[in-house]
């Protein structure tokens, strides 16, 4: 049996809860809302990886829907961030695919929800920016994030 790490559980455990509060400095738009959850699940994927971007990502978008009101998306949040965090935490030449794939999946995917909820093809259509948007900004404050805490030299 493999032994189960409590610091790391224990690290991932802040992290999505500082990642549900990013998220709850947000605005409201017609779609749905703009946060800032991005930028905790991509800080956590650049700074543990692929597994642990998973994980925060998935969790952290699935509660802040709860939280604030979108039930209906939180399973899509779970998938759409969740995989965005995986492909996130890519290093090494594979870093600018993991990037691209993460953007393109999180924001295709909340596409296809708004399909399958029945919000029909002009709110899909509507929400890419937003989307696009709120990606590309938690990635650049996440990336921010990241090399400010290397530079501290915090990690053990």
């Amino acid at each position: 049996m493999k032994q189960t790490n409590i610091r790391q559980l224990a690290l991932l455990a802040i992290l999505t809860a500082l990642s549900v509060v990013l998220a709850y400095i947000h605005i409201p738009t017609p779609t749905g809302f703009l946060t800032l959850l991005d930028a905790g699940i991509y800080f956590t994927a650049f700074y543990l990886g692929s597994k642990a971007g998973a994980v925060v990502g998935g969790l952290s978008g699935f509660l802040i829907d709860m939280l604030l009101g979108y039930p209906q998306y939180m399973i899509h949040s779970l998938i759409a961030h969740g995989t965005q965090g995986f492909f996130g935490g890519w290093n090494g030449k594979k870093r600018l695919i993991g990037l691209i794939l993460a953007s393109l999946f999180m924001v295709g995917w909340y596409f296809l929800a708004a399909l399958l909820l029945g919000y029909g093809l002009g709110a899909a259509w509507a929400g890419i920016f937003g989307n696009i948007f709120q990606n590309c900004f938690g990635m650049g404050l996440g990336y921010i994030l990241y090399k400010a805490i290397i530079k501290l030299n915090l990690r053990k």
